[in-house]
Protein backbone atom coordinates (compact mmCIF):
# COMPACT_ATOMS: atom_id res chain seq x y z
CA UNK A 1 0.00 0.00 0.00
CA UNK A 2 1.28 3.43 -1.06
CA UNK A 3 1.09 7.20 0.29
CA UNK A 4 -1.12 7.82 -1.92
CA UNK A 5 -3.57 5.22 -1.09
CA UNK A 6 -3.77 6.08 2.56
CA UNK A 7 -3.73 9.93 2.24
CA UNK A 8 -8.05 9.76 2.17
CA UNK A 9 -8.09 7.92 5.44
CA UNK A 10 -5.46 10.23 6.73
CA UNK A 11 -7.63 13.35 5.58
CA UNK A 12 -10.47 11.69 7.45
CA UNK A 13 -8.44 10.96 10.46
CA UNK A 14 -7.29 14.92 10.68
CA UNK A 15 -10.67 16.10 10.06
CA UNK A 16 -12.21 14.14 12.90
CA UNK A 17 -8.97 15.31 15.35
CA UNK A 18 -9.69 18.77 14.12
CA UNK A 19 -13.62 18.76 14.35
CA UNK A 20 -13.14 17.24 18.06
CA UNK A 21 -10.77 19.77 18.96
CA UNK A 22 -13.03 22.98 18.21
CA UNK A 23 -16.22 21.60 20.19
CA UNK A 24 -13.47 20.75 22.88
CA UNK A 25 -12.75 24.07 22.90
CA UNK A 26 -16.21 25.42 22.33
CA UNK A 27 -17.24 23.92 25.23
CA UNK A 28 -14.04 25.22 27.24
CA UNK A 29 -15.67 28.75 26.25
CA UNK A 30 -19.25 27.89 27.55
CA UNK A 31 -18.09 26.92 30.53
CA UNK A 32 -15.59 29.95 30.91
CA UNK A 33 -18.73 31.66 30.14
CA UNK A 34 -21.28 30.26 32.49
CA UNK A 35 -18.15 30.73 35.25
CA UNK A 36 -17.22 34.42 34.31
CA UNK A 37 -21.54 35.22 34.64
CA UNK A 38 -22.05 33.26 37.84
CA UNK A 39 -18.91 34.96 39.55
CA UNK A 40 -20.49 38.55 38.09
CA UNK A 41 -24.30 37.96 39.31
CA UNK A 42 -22.51 36.54 42.32
CA UNK A 43 -20.31 39.57 42.87
CA UNK A 44 -23.35 42.22 42.17
CA UNK A 45 -25.51 40.44 44.47
CA UNK A 46 -22.83 40.75 47.32
CA UNK A 47 -21.88 44.11 46.99
CA UNK A 48 -25.74 45.50 46.88
CA UNK A 49 -26.02 43.48 50.22
CA UNK A 50 -22.90 44.87 51.66
CA UNK A 51 -24.02 48.51 50.83
CA UNK A 52 -27.91 47.33 52.14
CA UNK A 53 -26.58 46.37 55.45
CA UNK A 54 -23.78 49.14 55.53
CA UNK A 55 -25.50 52.07 57.53
CA UNK A 56 -24.33 54.71 56.00
CA UNK A 57 -24.62 53.74 52.39
CA UNK A 58 -21.01 52.85 50.72
CA UNK A 59 -22.05 53.95 47.14
CA UNK A 60 -23.68 56.99 48.35
CA UNK A 61 -20.46 57.34 50.60
CA UNK A 62 -18.15 57.26 48.08
CA UNK A 63 -17.71 60.39 46.32
CA UNK A 64 -16.85 61.87 49.73
CA UNK A 65 -14.05 59.32 49.46
CA UNK A 66 -12.39 62.13 47.48
CA UNK A 67 -12.51 64.69 50.36
CA UNK A 68 -10.78 62.67 52.43
CA UNK A 69 -7.72 62.12 50.64
CA UNK A 70 -8.00 65.77 49.87
CA UNK A 71 -7.05 66.03 53.57
CA UNK A 72 -3.67 64.33 53.02
CA UNK A 73 -2.63 66.58 50.40
CA UNK A 74 0.06 68.89 51.21
CA UNK A 75 -0.40 72.38 51.62
CA UNK A 76 3.08 72.95 50.99
CA UNK A 77 4.94 70.42 48.93
CA UNK A 78 8.22 71.75 50.32
CA UNK A 79 6.78 70.74 53.77
CA UNK A 80 7.40 66.96 52.74
CA UNK A 81 11.02 66.86 52.51
CA UNK A 82 11.08 69.01 56.05
CA UNK A 83 9.06 66.14 57.72
CA UNK A 84 11.53 63.65 56.38
CA UNK A 85 14.52 65.05 57.39
CA UNK A 86 13.20 66.84 60.33
CA UNK A 87 13.90 70.38 59.55
CA UNK A 88 12.04 73.05 60.92
CA UNK A 89 8.93 74.20 58.95
CA UNK A 90 7.62 78.10 58.20
CA UNK A 91 4.60 77.02 59.09
CA UNK A 92 4.86 76.00 62.57
CA UNK A 93 2.42 77.20 64.99
CA UNK A 94 2.99 75.10 67.90
CA UNK A 95 0.78 72.39 67.07
CA UNK A 96 2.10 68.88 66.31
CA UNK A 97 0.69 68.93 62.08
CA UNK A 98 4.58 70.98 61.44
CA UNK A 99 6.72 70.42 64.46
CA UNK A 100 8.81 68.26 62.29
CA UNK A 101 12.48 69.53 64.02
CA UNK A 102 10.90 68.43 67.63
CA UNK A 103 11.14 64.76 66.55
CA UNK A 104 14.69 64.63 66.00
CA UNK A 105 16.88 61.75 67.73
CA UNK A 106 19.72 62.89 68.76
CA UNK A 107 23.18 60.69 68.32
CA UNK A 108 26.29 62.70 69.64
CA UNK A 109 25.86 66.83 69.94
CA UNK A 110 24.13 68.23 66.81
CA UNK A 111 24.25 65.38 64.84
CA UNK A 112 20.88 64.14 64.90
CA UNK A 113 19.07 60.88 62.96
CA UNK A 114 15.82 62.05 61.39
CA UNK A 115 12.42 60.82 63.16
CA UNK A 116 10.78 58.56 60.48
CA UNK A 117 14.24 57.33 59.70
CA UNK A 118 14.33 56.01 63.40
CA UNK A 119 11.10 54.33 63.06
CA UNK A 120 11.82 52.38 59.63
CA UNK A 121 15.14 51.15 60.96
CA UNK A 122 12.64 49.84 63.68
CA UNK A 123 10.94 48.31 61.38
CA UNK A 124 13.59 46.63 59.28
CA UNK A 125 15.00 45.28 62.46
CA UNK A 126 11.68 43.64 63.37
CA UNK A 127 11.62 42.18 59.60
CA UNK A 128 14.77 40.85 59.78
CA UNK A 129 15.03 39.50 63.20
CA UNK A 130 11.59 37.95 62.48
CA UNK A 131 12.99 36.33 59.15
CA UNK A 132 16.43 34.81 60.39
CA UNK A 133 14.43 33.44 63.92
CA UNK A 134 11.35 32.18 61.21
CA UNK A 135 14.39 30.15 58.99
CA UNK A 136 16.31 29.17 61.74
CA UNK A 137 13.62 27.04 63.60
CA UNK A 138 11.52 26.50 59.84
CA UNK A 139 14.95 24.80 58.29
CA UNK A 140 15.07 21.86 60.86
CA UNK A 141 11.47 21.55 60.51
CA UNK A 142 11.09 20.86 57.31
CA UNK A 143 13.17 17.90 57.00
CA UNK A 144 11.04 16.16 59.82
CA UNK A 145 7.86 17.07 57.55
CA UNK A 146 9.42 16.04 54.51
CA UNK A 147 7.64 12.63 53.40
CA UNK A 148 10.75 11.52 51.71
CA UNK A 149 13.14 12.73 54.52
CA UNK A 150 10.98 11.14 57.58
CA UNK A 151 9.36 7.94 56.74
CA UNK A 152 7.77 7.70 60.61
CA UNK A 153 4.70 8.92 60.32
CA UNK A 154 3.57 10.46 63.46
CA UNK A 155 6.20 13.31 63.67
CA UNK A 156 5.64 14.03 60.24
CA UNK A 157 2.18 14.72 60.38
CA UNK A 158 2.76 15.99 63.89
CA UNK A 159 5.35 18.83 62.51
CA UNK A 160 2.88 19.53 59.56
CA UNK A 161 0.27 20.36 61.88
CA UNK A 162 2.33 22.70 63.86
CA UNK A 163 3.78 24.53 60.78
CA UNK A 164 -0.32 24.80 59.97
CA UNK A 165 -1.08 26.16 63.39
CA UNK A 166 1.43 28.95 63.27
CA UNK A 167 0.89 30.33 59.84
CA UNK A 168 -3.26 29.76 60.55
CA UNK A 169 -3.54 33.81 62.20
CA UNK A 170 -2.38 36.78 60.63
CA UNK A 171 0.60 38.45 61.88
CA UNK A 172 -1.58 40.98 63.47
CA UNK A 173 -3.52 39.15 65.50
CA UNK A 174 -0.87 37.14 66.77
CA UNK A 175 0.48 40.81 67.34
CA UNK A 176 -2.00 41.91 69.25
CA UNK A 177 -2.05 39.17 71.37
CA UNK A 178 1.12 39.40 72.55
CA UNK A 179 1.24 43.26 72.98
CA UNK A 180 -1.59 42.45 75.70
CA UNK A 181 0.66 40.18 77.33
CA UNK A 182 3.95 42.09 77.01
CA UNK A 183 3.15 45.55 76.33
CA UNK A 184 3.61 47.50 72.87
CA UNK A 185 6.48 47.41 71.07
CA UNK A 186 8.82 46.04 68.55
CA UNK A 187 9.28 42.54 71.19
CA UNK A 188 5.77 41.48 70.58
CA UNK A 189 5.87 42.21 66.83
CA UNK A 190 9.11 40.10 66.21
CA UNK A 191 7.38 37.00 68.36
CA UNK A 192 3.94 37.31 65.72
CA UNK A 193 6.12 37.96 62.32
CA UNK A 194 8.73 35.18 63.34
CA UNK A 195 5.83 32.57 64.30
CA UNK A 196 4.31 33.23 60.83
CA UNK A 197 7.31 33.01 58.72
CA UNK A 198 8.28 29.89 60.25
CA UNK A 199 4.89 28.45 59.48
CA UNK A 200 5.00 30.06 56.23
CA UNK A 201 8.74 29.33 55.31
CA UNK A 202 8.34 25.80 56.71
CA UNK A 203 5.73 24.52 54.17
CA UNK A 204 7.89 26.03 51.65
CA UNK A 205 10.84 24.53 52.65
CA UNK A 206 9.55 20.52 53.03
CA UNK A 207 7.68 21.13 49.49
CA UNK A 208 11.11 22.06 48.06
CA UNK A 209 12.83 18.87 50.02
CA UNK A 210 10.16 16.26 48.97
CA UNK A 211 11.41 17.56 45.40
CA UNK A 212 14.91 16.68 45.66
CA UNK A 213 16.84 14.31 43.62
CA UNK A 214 16.93 11.26 45.79
CA UNK A 215 20.06 9.41 43.96
CA UNK A 216 22.62 11.10 46.30
CA UNK A 217 20.66 10.38 49.81
CA UNK A 218 20.20 6.70 48.22
CA UNK A 219 23.69 6.57 47.61
CA UNK A 220 25.19 7.92 50.91
CA UNK A 221 22.82 6.04 52.85
CA UNK A 222 23.93 2.72 51.65
CA UNK A 223 27.49 3.45 52.81
CA UNK A 224 26.29 3.64 56.10
CA UNK A 225 25.25 7.75 56.79
CA UNK A 226 22.49 8.46 59.46
CA UNK A 227 19.80 10.54 58.59
CA UNK A 228 21.86 13.90 60.14
CA UNK A 229 24.61 13.13 57.17
CA UNK A 230 22.34 12.22 54.42
CA UNK A 231 20.45 15.63 55.32
CA UNK A 232 24.13 17.64 55.53
CA UNK A 233 25.72 16.22 52.89
CA UNK A 234 22.56 14.96 49.99
CA UNK A 235 19.08 17.41 50.84
CA UNK A 236 21.21 20.55 52.04
CA UNK A 237 23.47 20.93 49.04
CA UNK A 238 20.34 20.66 46.52
CA UNK A 239 18.00 22.91 48.30
CA UNK A 240 19.57 25.78 49.93
CA UNK A 241 19.65 28.15 47.06
CA UNK A 242 15.53 27.42 47.04
CA UNK A 243 15.83 28.23 50.62
CA UNK A 244 17.84 31.79 50.15
CA UNK A 245 15.35 32.73 47.75
CA UNK A 246 12.28 31.91 49.61
CA UNK A 247 14.05 33.87 52.76
CA UNK A 248 14.59 36.82 51.04
CA UNK A 249 11.22 36.97 49.62
CA UNK A 250 9.92 36.29 53.07
CA UNK A 251 11.85 39.29 54.39
CA UNK A 252 10.51 41.44 51.80
CA UNK A 253 6.51 40.66 52.91
CA UNK A 254 7.71 40.78 56.37
CA UNK A 255 8.91 44.60 55.96
CA UNK A 256 5.23 45.18 54.85
CA UNK A 257 4.02 43.00 58.03
CA UNK A 258 5.98 45.16 60.57
CA UNK A 259 4.68 48.01 59.22
CA UNK A 260 1.09 47.32 59.72
CA UNK A 261 2.38 45.42 63.20
CA UNK A 262 3.43 48.86 63.78
CA UNK A 263 -0.50 50.14 63.80
CA UNK A 264 -1.31 48.08 66.72
CA UNK A 265 1.04 48.94 68.89
CA UNK A 266 4.29 46.84 67.42
CA UNK A 267 6.53 49.90 67.17
CA UNK A 268 8.09 51.30 64.24
CA UNK A 269 7.04 54.04 61.22
CA UNK A 270 3.75 51.81 60.93
CA UNK A 271 1.62 53.60 64.39
CA UNK A 272 3.25 57.11 63.11
CA UNK A 273 1.23 56.39 60.17
CA UNK A 274 -1.58 55.16 61.36
CA UNK A 275 -1.48 58.73 63.73
CA UNK A 276 -0.55 60.68 60.68
CA UNK A 277 -3.39 59.73 58.46
CA UNK A 278 -5.91 59.64 61.37
CA UNK A 279 -5.20 63.41 62.20
CA UNK A 280 -5.07 64.45 58.58
CA UNK A 281 -1.33 65.53 58.29
CA UNK A 282 -0.61 65.78 54.79
CA UNK A 283 2.99 66.30 54.52
CA UNK A 284 3.77 64.11 57.49
CA UNK A 285 1.47 61.09 55.58
CA UNK A 286 3.40 61.87 52.14
CA UNK A 287 6.91 62.04 53.72
CA UNK A 288 6.33 58.30 55.55
CA UNK A 289 4.15 56.96 52.47
CA UNK A 290 7.54 58.08 50.29
CA UNK A 291 9.90 56.27 52.61
CA UNK A 292 8.28 53.63 52.72
CA UNK A 293 7.86 53.10 49.15
CA UNK A 294 11.81 53.82 48.97
CA UNK A 295 12.38 51.18 51.49
CA UNK A 296 10.74 48.45 49.83
CA UNK A 297 12.24 49.25 46.03
CA UNK A 298 15.92 48.80 48.15
CA UNK A 299 15.36 45.98 49.64
CA UNK A 300 13.66 44.42 47.13
CA UNK A 301 16.79 45.02 44.54
CA UNK A 302 19.02 44.07 47.51
CA UNK A 303 17.28 40.78 47.89
CA UNK A 304 17.74 40.44 44.05
CA UNK A 305 21.68 41.69 44.42
CA UNK A 306 22.06 38.79 47.34
CA UNK A 307 20.28 35.85 45.27
CA UNK A 308 22.51 36.14 42.45
CA UNK A 309 25.56 36.59 44.55
CA UNK A 310 24.44 33.10 46.54
CA UNK A 311 23.02 31.17 43.93
CA UNK A 312 25.58 32.52 40.76
CA UNK A 313 24.95 34.53 38.04
CA UNK A 314 25.12 31.46 35.80
CA UNK A 315 21.60 30.84 37.31
CA UNK A 316 20.18 33.79 35.08
CA UNK A 317 21.91 33.40 32.11
CA UNK A 318 20.12 32.07 29.25
CA UNK A 319 20.51 28.28 28.29
CA UNK A 320 20.74 27.45 25.16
Amino acid sequence: MTIADTQPQLQGNTREIVNAWDKMIARRRLYTILGLAILLAAFIGSVRFADEANAGHFFERLPHLFDFLSWLIPKDWNDVWRALFDIASVHDNGGEEFNFAKGRVYVWGDFYVPEYFELMITTINVALVSTLVGFLIATPLCFVAARNMTSLYLPRVITKRILEILRAFPEIVIAGLFAAILSVGPVAAIIAVSLHTTGALGKLFYEVVENIDMKPTEGIRAVGANWLERIRFSAIPQVLPNFMSYALLRLEINVRASTIIGAVGGGGIGEELKLSISRGFGAKTTALVLLLFVTIVVVDQFSAWLRRRLVGEHAFLLQH
